[in-house]
């Protein structure tokens, strides 16, 4: 859908404000992406990944993870330019900085989980631009993890894992390891925290 009514446009964007449904838009370069609400499996992988992830880092005090934050390669202006990963990652060392309604830079870690028709992997250059360490993106179509690493030029792909080939995949950011198993309903994912050896199931 294009608008090309001014008024209309304010409208619907005032309506989604409203009712919430705006909660994972984004604007890309002045353009207003407009998402629907994920699936209940979409909301329950990024549940139990910020779970887990903040036992680690966050109860340790070694960082902050959070279920959807606004991140901008801007500051004045970055209205005009943001994502919104599923998960994010701050540890207590980042050089990302934060604003209060939204952060600057890139986050540590980012999870971003494919839902149809959405542009996952068009977000790659953006995150990499903004310094964005590792990111991985959990396909469903089919269950596929892809680990990508700043390369200090642009986020690459670092590593992969399915439930076919069911080995561990690490972070060398958060020295947490992940790896596709074959679950009743769905593929599960396991995720490791190396140094203490804790595991869960996502």
């Amino acid at each position: 859908m294009v608008a090309h009514d001014i008024m209309a446009e304010e409208r619907l964007r005032a309506e989604r404000a409203a009712s919430g449904a705006d909660r994972h838009d984004e604007v890309w370069e002045s353009i207003h992406m407009m998402a629907p609400m994920p699936n209940h499996e979409h909301q329950l992988l990024v549940g139990r990944f910020t779970r887990v992830l903040g036992e680690i880092f966050f109860d340790s005090e070694a960082g902050d993870v959070v279920p959807g934050v606004n991140v901008s390669d801007r500051v004045a202006g970055w209205e005009s330019n943001f994502r919104v990963p599923d998960v994010a990652v701050f540890l207590k060392t980042t050089r990302a900085v934060n604003h209060d309604q939204f952060w600057s830079g890139g986050p540590d870690f980012v999870i971003e989980i494919v839902s149809p028709h959405d542009q996952t992997r068009e977000k790659l250059g953006f995150y990499g631009a903004i310094g964005t360490r590792e990111l991985l993106v959990v396909d469903r179509d089919p269950w596929r993890l892809e680990l990508y690493r700043h390369d200090g030029d642009a986020l690459r792909l670092a590593a992969t894992g399915s439930v076919r080939e069911q080995h561990w995949i690490e972070s060398r950011v958060l020295g947490v390891q992940m790896r596709m198993q074959d679950g009743a309903d769905r593929p599960g994912i396991d995720v490791c925290h190396v140094a203490s050896g804790k595991r869960w199931r996502v």
